[in-house]
């Protein structure tokens, strides 16, 4: 299935039923009354996070949807029937904007979350309602509201533990490959992987992360050259981000640390021109194809040295599988002390709100950098 992550469509919920004016009419009761029924609500439109959807594809083809509206009232006291309701099944980590305004309406994050896109229209009242002692006889009613109508855009972020960021063909595809049950295509040209690419990394009966693969970024990706900078949203949700840099020779007779620096420099300045936020992730420098790399130590001296570096390094290479493991057994222990530092700081941020309902609905969106950054000087 092609992997489409945003789409513009169009929902216009439902109109509420008319209320009735109507009187009782029976042999032998002259004066019934009135009876006249309301009209039935017009239907909504939700938006549903269902797992089991990966793109938004069937919206870039089904643009408009539109719930039907309630039925009128009718005599003998009968209220309309309500419309249905329509539910949009989307990815989990779908974004949703107007599109008018750009305004960000929900962030369905969350498997099972549900959102009102568009709320159907309220029935009228029938002339039941109107009747009174100094009005026995109403022919009041009221019509039926409109229901609402939006313009919106759905963008979908993946939600994923660690992201790969690096060059195209650092050897991010063949990494997650090899670590997880994603199966990317592995080519020697550049830009073969074309949209994001999601994995599961176990490494206990019950311990495991995701991680998500984007197509590689270039100088300039910010700004809008190659690929990537079409897919540097998917990684505002992650925790920590993995900086593939390919360190093996092109040429035996040059040194190869000066062109992977000069490499891992441009990459960490898109990301600050792209969005401060991602800049300032944990990142952590994996030196990748050290199999074709006469002394790895030494490279990896001479790389951070030229970078400034004094963040996690890792040496490993994707294709053997040299160095892979302990990388994921740190990535496991890493999130997993994440994850307990966020439960701990929920438990407090309750105790501390438990008098204060504003207090409980703060979220505090800032999240730690743990290790230092490069410069990208």
């Amino acid at each position: 299935m092609k992997f489409v992550d945003e789409a513009t469509i169009e929902v216009v919920a439902g109109k509420g039923g008319n209320g009735i004016v109507s009187f009782r009419r029976e042999k032998y009761i002259p004066k019934g009354g009135p009876n006249g029924g309301d009209g039935g609500r017009g239907g909504s439109i939700h938006a549903l996070a269902d797992r089991n959807v990966n793109t938004l594809i069937d919206f870039r083809y089904a643009r408009l949807h539109r719930a039907k509206n309630g039925e009128n009232g009718r005599g003998s006291d009968q209220y309309g029937a309500g419309a249905p309701d329509i539910t949009l099944r989307v990815p989990v980590g779908t974004i949703i904007f107007d599109a008018d305004t750009g305004q960000q309406l929900f962030d369905l994050d969350h498997d099972g979350a549900r959102a009102v896109l568009a709320a159907g229209g309220e029935g009228g009242w029938g002339n039941i309602h109107f009747k009174s002692s100094t009005n026995r006889t109403p022919r009041q009613c009221t019509p039926g509201t409109a229901g609402e109508q939006r313009r919106l855009r759905l963008e979908l972020k993946v939600l994923a533990d660690v992201g790969l960021l690096g060059l195209p063909n650092a050897g991010k595809s063949t990494l997650i490959g090899k670590i997880s049950n994603a199966r990317p295509k592995i080519a020697d040209y550049p830009f073969t992987t074309l949209h994001p690419n999601l994995g599961v990394v176990r490494t206990g009966v019950s311990r495991s992360f995701v991680v998500a693969d984007i197509p590689g970024l270039v100088k300039g990706a910010a700004e809008g050259a190659g690929l990537g900078h079409t897919f540097l949203r998917h990684l505002s949700r992650t925790r920590v981000l993995l900086h593939l840099v390919d360190v093996a020779p092109i040429d035996p007779e040059t040194d190869p640390i000066g062109p992977a620096a000069a490499n891992a420099r441009a990459i960490v300045e898109e990301l600050r021109q792209y969005d401060p936020a991602l800049y300032g992730k944990p990142r952590w420098l994996v030196l990748n194809k050290i199999d074709r790399v006469d002394d790895p130590a030494a490279a990896q001296e001479h790389l951070c040295r030229a970078l400034d570096w004094d963040g996690p390094v890792f040496r490993i290479s994707a294709l053997t599988g040299d160095g892979v493991q302990p990388l994921i057994l740190k990535l496991q222990d890493w999130l997993d002390a994440e994850h307990r530092k966020d439960a701990a700081d929920s438990v407090q941020a309750h105790d501390d709100g438990a008098g204060d309902p504003l207090a409980r609905m703060r979220v505090d969106a800032d999240f730690p950098t743990r290790f230092p950054t490069a410069s990208g000087n």
